[in-house]
């Protein structure tokens, strides 16, 4: 137990090979985890700050709201555009996957069951033709074989 050093250094595989003071793939992985992280939070943070500005902004009494109403709105448009763009890809994918389904997989489907029936089809015709016949004649030799020992031409064994 003793000779069992453990460390929270990463190893290096067996197929490559770990070089000292360059970062493994591992931890490239989790710094630009945290660098997402770390920029999800700033911009939550910047987004409720502009939000704070916003409406302290429009508390004042000399606001002029009728041209926040109009960006507001062209903001909006803007959105719905967006959206509008994200639902054609949207169905422009579907209407792949349906035909990968109708054209690819459904095929293959159809093709694994066809095996699936000739193999059954083929397990029955051995059935009938060379199983049955091979038992009924193992059958009819240990009939034959208890009559020959009950004649008496041969021993029991």
């Amino acid at each position: 137990m003793d000779s069992e050093v453990t460390s929270l250094e990463p190893q290096p595989d067996s197929e490559s090979e770990f070089v000292p003071g360059t970062p493994s793939i591992h931890q490239e992985e989790l710094r630009r985890r945290q660098m997402a992280v770390a920029g999800l939070v700033v911009g939550v943070i910047l987004l409720l700050a502009l939000l704070t500005t916003a409406v302290i902004y429009l508390a004042l009494p000399a606001t002029n709201t009728e041209r926040i109403r109009d960006i507001m709105i062209i903001i909006m448009a803007l959105e719905f555009m967006f959206l509008g763009v994200a639902m054609s890809v949207l169905i422009v994918q579907l209407a792949t996957l349906i035909n990968l389904l109708q054209n690819e997989i459904i095929p293959i489907v159809e093709s694994t069951n066809e095996t699936a029936n000739t193999l059954r089809g083929t397990t029955a015709f051995l059935s009938e033709n060379l199983t049955e016949p091979v038992i009924k004649l193992n059958q009819y030799l240990a009939g034959l074989m208890r009559l020959t020992e009950l004649i008496g031409l041969t021993r029991k064994r």
